[in-house]
């Protein structure tokens, strides 16, 4: 039970930090967008390439951090990965999406959301390849904590908790402490009126967008921390970002962090009682229930 707790909160701190952006961007522009899981891979991804880069410049920038597998060269390629990820967002907002709810409505943009993830997850295969692969081949082995009862930790696990601790309060004071901060909730609430306030929505949506591909750049690390790279992985996780973001609320920055957490512990505590290939299921009977006892989520405001 220990052990799935600790393994539960840890899945859900990564999936709070892509459920995020997903749900400001279905909140402002008011469509469902999944190509946002494919951030996560992307993010992912970009680190890989520019960690071999960085760690290309100088050997000292391969020395590994103590006890864990990430070096120097990964931190600042994820820094390098999430800027670059989150320009991307912006730019396909730009090409793809700022032209068609001009023109067409959400359902298109919808559709084209699917399109775009299904290039962009492509993309990643044609160029990584199909197989599986690690930021290192180094073997992390877990620290036992507790035998009674067990709880074996990685000290990667703890870095990447750590980190998902850090990312959450420093975007809470962007939000509850700067003038940008203010704006940003001001238009997620209500973008029309906030326009009318003087403030300059398309800026903040291209914040939002910035914001969410950045947060999906650090999550699609932490999860192939945890796990492995895969081109598959935002396939994996499309579901349970979406779960997170309506178990919390559409709209509601800190409802996207409660549910993921919640999404999180409920797939690994499930595992105690129902066999492990039940486990994709978890997500849709998350937002069956969520959608049955609080339409609106749980931070989510009433229409």
């Amino acid at each position: 039970m220990l052990q799935s707790l600790f393994d539960g909160i840890l899945v859900g701190s990564i999936l709070s930090l892509g459920a995020i952006g997903l749900t400001l961007i279905m909140h402002i522009l008011r469509f469902a967008n999944f190509s946002h899981a494919e951030l996560i891979a992307l993010g992912a991804y970009f680190a890989l390439t520019l960690d071999a880069m960085v760690s290309g410049l100088s050997a000292t920038l391969t020395t590994r951090l103590p006890h864990l597998s990430v070096s120097v060269s990964l931190i600042l390629a994820m820094l390098l990965s999430l800027l670059l990820t989150g320009l991307l967002a912006a730019l396909i907002d730009k090409l793809v999406f700022k032209r068609l709810r001009e023109n067409a409505g959400p359902l298109t943009m919808v559709f084209a959301s699917f399109g775009i993830g299904l290039i962009v997850r492509n993309v990643i295969g044609l160029i990584y390849g199909l197989k599986s692969t690690h930021y290192s081949n180094d073997i992390a082995f877990a620290l036992m904590v507790s035998s009674d009862p067990l709880l074996l930790i990685k000290p990667d696990q703890l870095f990447i908790l750590v980190l998902t601790i850090v990312v959450m309060l420093a975007l809470h004071l962007l939000i509850t402490r700067t003038s940008i901060g203010y704006a940003l909730l001001a238009v997620s609430e209500n973008p029309e009126l906030a326009q009318v306030n003087g403030i300059n929505l398309a800026a903040m949506i291209r914040l939002a967008w910035l914001l969410g591909g950045s947060l999906a750049a650090i999550a699609g690390v932490c999860y192939a921390l945890n796990n492995q790279l895969s081109p598959v992985m935002g396939r994996d996780l499309v579901l349970s970002l979406f779960a997170a973001a309506i178990v919390g609320g559409i709209g509601s920055i800190y409802g996207a962090a409660l549910g993921g957490l919640i999404v999180g512990l409920a797939s690994s505590l499930a595992l105690l009682y129902i066999p492990t290939g039940y486990k994709p299921a978890m997500p849709f009977v998350i937002i069956l229930l969520a959608l049955y006892v609080r339409p609106n989520g749980l931070l989510g405001e009433e229409r």
